[in-house]
C-alpha cells in the first residue's frame, strides 16, 4: 500500500494510506503547497468541500490548517475504508465523510461552502456534470479548486485567478467572477 505525507498543519508529516483502486491519484506535495500557499496557511473557521475525496488529502490538508468543517464525499467502498481509518487515526472531528455520488451530493446538499476542491478521476466528464451546482455548493465569496488533465480556464461564472501545472496535472484556483 502507498502513503501520501500531510504537508501542512498540526498534521504535517503525518503519513496516510493510500486505497489500491484504479485511477486513484493523490494530489502531488509540490502542488499541495502551492495551493495552500495560494490559499494562506490559515484556514480556520472555513468550510470546505472535497467532493471527489479519494485519498481525502485535500482534505485532510485543509483540516491540518484550521478548517472547522471538511466534508469528503466519495464513492468507492476501498477508498472510503482508507478516509475513516485516517480520519480515526488523526481524531479528525472536524471531518464528515460521506458515501456517495458527486453529482448527487452537489444537487442535492443544502450545506454551502467556503472552498470546494474538485480532483475527479480524469478524462471522464465529471468537472462538467458538477458545475451547474457549483454556485448553489459555494458561498458567494468562497473558492474553487480544480484539477485536472487539461487547463481550465473558466466553469460558468467561474475564473482562473491562479494556475499552474506539475506533469500531466494542471491545477487552478478560480473565484466567481463579478460580471
Amino acid at each position: 500500500m502507498s502513503r501520501v505525507r500531510i504537508v501542512g498543519g498540526q498534521w504535517r508529516s503525518r503519513l496516510l494510506d493510500v486505497a489500491a483502486v484504479p485511477g486513484l491519484r493523490p494530489t502531488p506535495d509540490r502542488v499541495r503547497e502551492t495551493l495552500f500557499n495560494w490559499l494562506g496557511q490559515d484556514l480556520d473557521g472555513h468550510a470546505c468541500l472535497d467532493l471527489f475525496a479519494g485519498t481525502g488529502i485535500l482534505g485532510f490538508e485543509a483540516a491540518s490548517r484550521g478548517a472547522a468543517r471538511v466534508v469528503l464525499v466519495e464513492h468507492d467502498a476501498r477508498a472510503l475504508d482508507a478516509l475513516h481509518k485516517a480520519a480515526k487515526t488523526l481524531q479528525a472531528a472536524q471531518v464528515e465523510i460521506v458515501r456517495g455520488d458527486a453529482v448527487r451530493f452537489a444537487q442535492s446538499t443544502p450545506q454551502r461552502f467556503d472552498g470546494v476542491f474538485l480532483d475527479p478521476p480524469y478524462k471522464q466528464g465529471w468537472i462538467e456534470r458538477v458545475s451547474p451546482w457549483l454556485d448553489r455548493l459555494v458561498r458567494p465569496e468562497g473558492w474553487l479548486y480544480v484539477e485536472s488533465e487539461v487547463a481550465v480556464d473558466s466553469l460558468g461564472a467561474w475564473r482562473a485567478v491562479k494556475q499552474g501545472r506539475a506533469g500531466q496535472v494542471h491545477f487552478h484556483l478560480m473565484r466567481r467572477s463579478e460580471e
